[in-house]
């Protein structure tokens, strides 16, 4: 029984720094935009299946990467319903998503759609020096 106690606070040790260190969006979110910086924002983006898939930052906002920049989606509300593991349904029209479409993040587990969400301006960040 001192064996399974001991295991159990050496896992709880060594993973609540790393779901903590998860947990926080705001984190999480300046982690992946460090060394970049902001050009103004722009209404619509291309999106092609080549691009890498968006990136989920739960509560917060939806990062696509086209090339070397990333553009960053901060939701016009519902941000909250957003969660890093949802698998995110959209349905552009065209080759671009715009502002003001519509997005449907997908819970794995219970496969059920969330509420529609609806996308705001997109600002790019490039690497800091780069044109």
């Amino acid at each position: 029984m001192k064996r399974v106690l001991a295991a159990a606070a050496l896992v709880a040790t060594l993973v609540t720094p790393a779901l903590a260190a998860r947990s926080d969006p705001d984190a999480e979110l300046a982690a992946l935009l460090k060394g970049r910086v902001a050009a103004p924002p722009v209404r619509c983006i291309s999106v092609s299946p080549n691009d890498n898939s968006p990136i989920i930052v739960s509560g917060r906002a939806i990062v696509w990467r086209s090339g070397s920049r990333l553009y960053v989606n901060r939701l016009r509300a519902r941000a909250e319903a957003l969660d890093d593991d949802d698998i995110l349904i959209t349905e552009p029209f065209g080759s671009q998503l715009c502002r003001n479409d519509q997005v449907r993040p997908l819970s794995r587990m219970s496969r059920i759609p969330k509420a529609t969400l609806i996308l705001g301006e997109f600002t790019p960040y490039v690497r800091a020096g780069a044109k």
